[in-house]
């Protein structure tokens, strides 16, 4: 006969007790277990970073008061992103001089990329040309140079003779050079952009006989320069091969080289005349300067991989234009910071997988096509970026489907504090993996299981 094991009072507490310590390790938190294990930020529903505390505190964003620019409008940009840092009434078209100038560099330079014209191309100097007024090299009617040498005047010496026998080359005169610029302003977004010239200059100091009939003057805000800016330095990257030139001696018989007009080349740190204005970083762009005008400048630097672009019209002498642009500048490095938000690749929590019809497997997981970056204040490290997932409809998710399809996007967004502009990318959802067609045996089996589960989830809906 078996007799039955008895346990005492105290065996019983102790055994109670080990179980309920066994239940609480297996129903808590993986990291509450394994205190030392390192896990990496996972992104919520809404896009927040989950389980991140910031090493430090970001930078609070100073107020533009603060900078006491003394101009009439100025923007500073990031060009990957296009964020807005700084507006200080970056919408209000002025006459923009020479910074007019920058569209021509950019249509010159396209004409070259698209093979209408070539570097070493010989250009043979017109009436219109011959007659400049203003920034010139002198160039007399008749005279040949080749685009490279015009283009570096234009770009160096701001010189209007060159520029105009460069526009006269892309297209039959300076007029229709003048619409295609029109017109290019409008496919890059520029809304208050308008030319009469390639150069910049007032209406009444260009030639008598090639004054356009519209009684207009070139006009173009601060942002509109930024924009423009933007298409320089993201389509034609070695621009700079032109603009940190120092100087330049057109011919051999000048006298002297002609000098860039703008100052804060980094270059120019060993410069005495122009040390005090050198930025570290800086490389371009232009400058430009009529009565109407004031002084102004368009400028780019790059530090730390991040380049800006800034804007500062109507300064009031020809140094101050520079020293503003170093606020603006300043503004920018000192206080923000290009951070990868999302990497490639990335999976959304809640949106691992869609369904596929007629797959081997009912699902097939997703991820994003591509990486999203956005400007933070410096020192942020768990910026809140919010997320909205669309996935295409599941009745156009039919197997077989290859890798990397589209199958829907996720937006992000994110706004700085204090800013009211608001950052946003959207970016593809791909497969991550080929969902194959399932065989017509398995197809078979997957309907009758199915319409058995929906009989009885139809008969358990009765009672």
């Amino acid at each position: 006969m078996k007799h039955k094991r008895k346990f005492s009072s105290k065996q019983f507490v102790i055994k109670t007790a080990t179980v309920g310590l066994l239940l609480n390790m297996l129903a808590s938190p993986v990291h509450s277990v394994f205190a030392d294990e390192v896990k990496t930020p996972a992104t919520t529903e809404k896009g927040t970073a989950a389980g991140t505390t910031a090493a430090k505190a970001a930078v609070k964003i100073p107020n533009i008061e603060s900078l006491k620019l003394e101009v009439d409008s100025a923007v500073l940009i990031e060009p990957t992103t296009g964020e807005v840092l700084l507006s200080l009434n970056a919408d209000k078209p002025l006459p923009p001089a020479s910074m007019t100038k920058m569209m021509t560099e950019y249509l010159v330079a396209d004409a070259v990329k698209n093979g209408q014209i070539s570097w070493d191309q010989k250009v043979v100097v017109q009436e219109n040309a011959s007659k400049q007024i203003g920034s010139r090299i002198f160039l007399a009617e008749g005279d040949e140079h080749t685009v490279r040498e015009l283009y570096i005047a234009m770009a160096v010496g701001s010189a209007n003779d060159a520029t105009v026998a460069l526009a006269e080359l892309v297209s039959s005169s300076e007029q229709e050079f003048v619409a295609l610029m029109n017109e290019t302003a409008k496919k890059m977004g520029m809304k208050t952009a308008y030319f009469i010239n390639s150069t910049g200059l007032d209406r009444a100091d260009m030639p008598a006989k090639f004054q356009p009939k519209v009684d207009r003057e070139t006009v173009m805000s601060a942002m509109d320069a930024a924009i423009l800016a933007k298409y320089i330095v993201t389509d034609h990257p070695d621009f700079t091969e032109f603009t940190t030139i120092q100087s330049y001696k057109f011919r051999q018989r000048d006298d002297k080289p002609m000098v860039n007009y703008n100052w804060m080349l980094e270059a120019n740190k060993d410069i005495a005349n122009f040390k005090a204005y050198a930025y570290p970083g800086l490389d371009g762009l232009k400058t430009g300067h009529t009565n109407n005008a004031g002084n102004c400048f368009t400028g780019t630097a790059v530090r730390d991989g991040m380049r800006l672009i800034s804007v500062v019209m109507g300064a009031n002498s020809e140094a101050h234009r520079f020293t503003e642009t170093k606020k603006v500048l300043d503004f920018g490095f000192n206080n923000f910071e290009i951070k990868q938000v999302v990497a490639p690749k990335a999976v959304i929590a809640g949106n691992e997988t869609v369904p596929v019809q007629k797959g081997k497997n009912k699902d097939v997981s997703i991820v994003t096509d591509a990486g999203v970056t956005f400007i933070v204040p410096k020192g942020t490290v768990a910026p809140q970026i919010n997320t909205t997932v669309t996935v295409n409809d599941a009745a156009t998710l039919v197997a077989p489907i290859t890798n990397a399809s589209k199958v829907g996007k996720v937006t992000y967004s994110y706004k700085v504090e204090g800013m009211s502009q608001v950052q946003e990318k959207t970016v593809n959802l791909i497969t991550a993996e080929e969902a194959e067609k399932a065989g017509w045996f398995k197809l078979l089996m997957r309907a009758i299981g199915e319409f058995f589960s929906d009989l009885f989830t139809g008969i358990k809906n009765l009672f």
